[in-house]
């Protein structure tokens, strides 16, 4: 999958994914392959940040703001993490315009 965001793309969960807490973080269900997935903490905090279409320069916002990480690193973790979860349909990426 082609991966090249710009940061006022958005990101949202997908109908397709289901979420329980797990421990600190969470289990997800993609409901189409039935393959199970788990976030740490962190992970379980942007997939919240992720209910509602949310811009990648708003969720980095919100990783930065609550938790003590370098911005570079943050950036590089965070879209990591959003390229995961949209190539295994748990989320979707699209153009602000067309939200």
């Amino acid at each position: 999958m082609y991966w090249n965001p710009s940061d006022d793309d958005r990101v949202v969960a997908s109908s397709e994914a289901v979420a329980c807490e797990f421990g600190a973080g969470l289990a997800l269900l993609h409901l189409k392959s039935n393959v199970y997935y788990s976030l740490n903490s962190v992970g379980a905090f942007i997939w919240e940040q992720i209910q509602q279409p949310r811009s990648i320069r708003d969720i980095r916002g919100a990783v930065l703001a609550r938790y003590d990480v370098d911005a570079e690193r943050c950036k590089a973790d965070v879209e990591g993490l959003l390229r995961g979860l949209t190539e295994a349909g748990l989320a979707r990426l699209h153009s602000e315009e067309l939200v």
